[in-house]
């Protein structure tokens, strides 16, 4: 076999048959403050990305490299689109979501969930039967780097939004900080990343696994599936194989579907968030601190449209 590049570690023999012996790492761009939030656009070949402090989305593409996208962006977080293509944003400033229309034009989807507002609205994911389901920290609230301080009305949950109702009904409650979170292919299984609260000394940090029942909604399980070392585990994506690849300090870590970590992808930033994108579906894209990454893999991302 041959050498695989310094960017990768292969701790378990089986990550080498997801990663290429001639594919680099790239630096697309840099000069930001705090990425996250990126999302890939097939249909117009870009990725959309956060630069929260900055207050904007940027877009990114292979022809036009970085432009802006919105600015204000009320310090959109996590991205995703829905099964009708269009642009699905948590905002921290807010405290919502928001869905982009076709015709340019911006829809609150939720800003309140048991009677109270929402607290800082992170990451968010959308299921198959179109259900949009969201983690709700208290972090965008607690200065003004990401958004401004602000005072929490309610503990932080996971929420799932059904988009017929406009409800948002709180499916897990007992998180100290959800933050990233992904299907597997089968969307049998709910992966969450607590990534715990601030000021504690000894915070839960950990990647939760629950299994989602034949109802679609409701949840069970909730247990430890793993943990991130160094640091604790931001966003992920699981990928075609149901590998977890998870945004980790020294990089990206790559989990099998039974928690075993096979390889790093070594990268100069810690990396808060990435998606699978470009063509096939098989380029990572990494949202990495202060600058954007790429690395062309030998896997596909199971949901990234």
């Amino acid at each position: 076999m041959a050498p695989l590049p310094a960017c990768i570690a292969c701790i378990d023999p089986r990550f080498a048959d997801l990663v290429l012996f001639n594919a680099e790492l790239e630096l697309l761009a840099e000069g930001f403050r705090w990425l996250e939030g990126p999302v890939w656009f097939g249909d117009h070949h870009c990725l959309l990305f956060s630069d929260i402090p900055n207050n904007r989305t940027l877009r990114w593409s292979e022809q036009h490299g970085v432009t802006v996208f919105r600015q204000p962006s009320d310090f959109a977080n996590g991205q995703t689109r829905d099964l009708q293509g269009r642009l699905i944003q948590c905002h921290h400033r807010s405290r919502c979501l928001t869905r982009l229309e076709h015709d340019g034009s911006s829809t609150v989807l939720v800003d309140r969930a048991r009677g109270q507002r929402l607290n800082a609205p992170n990451d968010v994911v959308v299921k198959r039967d179109g259900s949009i389901w969201f983690s709700d920290p208290l972090y965008g609230l607690l200065n003004d780097y990401e958004g401004g301080r602000q005072t929490s009305e309610q503990p932080p949950a996971l929420y799932r939004l059904d988009p017929d109702t406009g409800v948002a009904e709180a499916v897990a409650t007992d998180f100290d900080g959800p933050n990233g979170l992904a299907f597997s292919p089968d969307e049998r299984l709910l992966y969450v990343a607590e990534s715990g609260a601030p000021g504690v000394a000894e915070p839960r940090q950990c990647i939760r696994r629950f299994v989602v029942g034949d109802d679609g909604f409701s949840l069970s399980g909730g247990e430890e599936f793993a943990r991130i070392s160094p640091g604790w585990a931001d966003g992920f994506r699981v990928d075609e194989h149901g590998n977890l690849w998870c945004g980790a300090a020294d990089g990206v870590h790559c989990l099998s579907p039974e928690g075993v970590l096979l390889g790093k992808v070594l990268v100069p930033h810690r990396v808060s968030n990435l998606c699978f994108g470009d063509r096939f579906g098989s380029r990572l894209f990494l949202c990495a601190s202060t600058a954007l990454y790429a690395l062309f893999t030998n896997t596909r991302g199971a949901t990234d449209r």
